[in-house]
């Protein structure tokens, strides 16, 4: 079952539609009008079961060796959830609490967390 659509993310308050540009078996792709932003929500299974929740963003901007030029930057933010196969022991509520606790650390203290990591803290 898929997400609904179109989905839209908000960045540095611009929220941009992502309309459903692909769907799998196992996943789905919601992309901006001009591709420089992607949401992909996707399921692999096997031993264990693995969830990936992916939000790609593009961007032109200056070169730095050559300011002059412009060249295409990109970055990617990920959720990871993995899970036994089948859920077993970890009922879906179980693991949106596991998730809840993780989403509660990063957003307390105004993402004092996330930032410290994105500046390379450990």
């Amino acid at each position: 079952m898929a997400f609904s659509d179109p989905q839209s993310v908000t960045i540095s308050a611009v929220t941009t539609p992502l309309p459903r540009t692909n769907v799998g078996n196992n996943g789905s792709d919601y992309t901006s009008a001009d591709g420089l932003i992607k949401l992909n929500a996707s399921n692999a299974y096997g031993r264990r079961t693995r969830r990936v929740l992916r939000l790609d963003h593009s961007k032109i901007t200056a070169d730095p060796f050559i300011p002059a030029q412009n060249v295409m930057a990109s970055m990617s933010v990920y959720l990871v959830a993995d899970v036994p196969s089948k859920n077993v022991g970890y009922s879906p509520a179980e693991q949106l609490a596991v998730y809840a606790g993780l989403k509660g650390q990063m957003t307390a203290a105004s993402d004092a967390l996330v930032s410290k990591l994105l500046a390379g803290e450990s």
